[in-house]
């Protein structure tokens, strides 16, 4: 049939005029144009709330406090005071390591059972997922008011130390410490460590499995060449999904940490709080931001030189 014959059977009405039908024949034969199309909405509100906080934060930053008022002119005091500050740049660096230790924590405790499920587990693999969000089940809250009840000085573990006879007074480090911050936010986390890594061990090729024992590897040596570089992309995925939030946590510092267990979220809330100093706030913020974003990407390209380096 013709090119000429298909447009005349087209009904006159429904065939749209001039530049809208040219625009809409393109639009229906480009599937990335359609691609964009079905994401526009989402992607844009979800641009206009991160883009739109992000920029307000960093003109405030430029900002300065005097007394109840802010003075708009711009001048780069926030970010001198915030660099010259012994206490900015130690609660800075706390925080980077406890949410450090926290990530690691999490990934290597969930990393095997997230193995456990993609390749152990046959049968019923939903409900050990549904095991694996239960901590998801609760607020945040209950479950960091659930570790002041166990790391208490009366709570669970300092009970049952005094019961067996190890100790005879209850033990004071447990609550109010590091310690405990970094318990709780690797256990609060955990979930977000488990379903990325799930997900990458969930779709590696078995058959490349069966072809490195073939060609003599043990289940070590299997693990290493194969399993682990190929699941790296969900290693990284929790990585990034813990490291990121934990960093600017202030609620599991605030109810567990003490003056030792303090982070830097617990000073830029009391800035946008009590002390309303909201352009040194947002000054530690853009910093805080700063140093995350520069460790996430030297954490990156860290592991693909390493995933490289194994296979």
């Amino acid at each position: 049939m013709s090119e000429q014959s298909i447009h005349t059977s087209v009904p006159a009405e429904l065939a749209p005029p001039g530049k809208v039908g040219r625009l809409s024949r393109l639009m229906h034969r480009s599937e990335r144009a359609r691609g964009y199309g079905l994401i526009a909405p989402a992607l844009t509100f979800m641009l206009c709330a991160i883009l739109l906080p992000f920029a307000i934060l960093v003109v405030m930053s430029f900002w300065t406090a005097t007394g109840f008022d802010f003075d708009t002119s711009f001048s780069l005091e926030n970010y001198k005071q915030a660099l010259e500050r012994p206490i900015y740049a130690a609660l800075l660096e706390r925080s980077l390591w406890m949410s450090g230790i926290a990530t690691v924590a999490a990934v290597v405790l969930c990393y095997p059972m997230a193995y456990f499920v993609a390749f152990h587990v046959h049968r019923h693999k939903m409900f050990w997922i549904i095991l694996m969000t239960l901590p998801f089940w609760t607020s945040y809250l209950l479950r960091v008011f659930a570790w002041k009840v166990v790391l208490g000085y009366e709570g669970v573990i300092n009970s049952f130390l005094i019961s067996v006879g190890l100790i005879e007074e209850p033990l004071e480090v447990l609550l109010y410490s590091q310690s405990a911050v970094i318990i709780t936010l690797a256990h609060a986390w955990a979930a977000f460590a488990i379903l990325p890594m799930y997900v990458s061990l969930e779709k590696i090729d078995r058959s490349l499995l069966e072809a490195a024992t073939d060609l003599g590897d043990g289940p070590v040596m299997r693990f290493l060449r194969v399993t682990l570089p190929l699941s790296l992309p969900g290693v990284i995925s929790a990585s990034l999904l813990i490291f990121i939030p934990t960093t600017g946590d202030y609620i599991t510092p605030a109810l567990l940490g003490g003056p030792d267990g303090a982070m830097i979220g617990n000073l830029i809330q009391k800035m946008f709080g009590p002390i309303n100093n909201w352009p040194m706030g947002a000054t530690l913020s853009i910093l805080l931001m700063l140093c995350i974003s520069v460790i996430c990407v030297l954490f990156i390209l860290l592991t693909l030189f390493v995933r490289r380096r194994i296979s």
